[in-house]
């Protein structure tokens, strides 16, 4: 708790000089309230306002969809160097990881976390499950466990078993858990420094979780 409180605290210090995109509503008494500051609105019709912003009760970025309703709405659009900016600030709250894939490419990942899709990367991702940041596991020689992404220190990936090594020292062994008895694979989707702040998904990364080898939180 300790811990997110005190980031909470500090992206409160860091936004007030790095807004980027902000969304105003007009309430049922004519007053213009704020609905969501240091956004990136990426679609805007007559209909819909859809932009993405830093959740950070999960600690990933995450895609807002607005039915425009009745009341007016409107969208202060910052410049592209301060959508830059705002980006570069989602990558310091998010969880960051360097990560080796099976053919030992190395690359350093931010904002990470696992989302689920149709197997062999087929359609679109199955909403029905939340993303998460967590690894849920049938351990070794024991029953369901989960380790949450900031408890650990290192995961290792051979084939469908995985060897995570807490940040306390421990060391646990098991099988990914599926929180699903439908078809899927597990992802492991992030943001590099590559990706383009105007873009419409909220990552540039997206990886199946058995194509890797190492994960290494920062």
């Amino acid at each position: 708790m300790r811990a997110i409180a005190l980031i909470f605290s500090c992206w409160g210090l860091l936004t007030q000089s790095l807004l980027a995109d902000t969304v105003f509503q007009t309430n049922s008494q004519g007053k213009e309230i704020v609905l969501q500051r240091d956004a990136i609105v990426t679609h805007e019709d007559s209909s819909f306002l859809v932009y993405k912003h830093f959740d950070l009760k999960e600690r990933r970025v995450t895609v807002v969809r607005l039915n425009r309703g009745s009341l007016p709405m409107r969208v202060q659009v910052a410049n592209a160097a301060a959508r830059t900016l705002i980006v570069e600030n989602w990558k310091r709250f998010g969880y960051k990881a360097t990560i080796t894939d099976q053919a030992g490419k190395i690359m350093q990942v931010f904002d990470l976390y696992l989302d689920f899709y149709p197997p062999g990367g087929r359609g679109s991702l199955l909403e029905s499950i939340a993303p998460r940041t967590v690894f849920p596991m049938q351990i070794d020689s024991g029953g369901p466990d989960e380790y949450e992404f900031e408890k650990i220190d290192r995961v290792e990936i051979q084939g469908e078993h995985l060897g995570i090594t807490l940040r306390e020292g421990r060391s646990v062994g098991g099988k990914f858990l599926m929180p699903t008895t439908r078809p899927a694979e597990v992802r492991v989707l992030g943001i590099t420094d590559k990706y383009d702040p105007a873009s419409q998904d909220v990552f540039d990364f997206s990886v199946p979780l058995f194509q890797l080898k190492i994960i290494s939180f920062e």
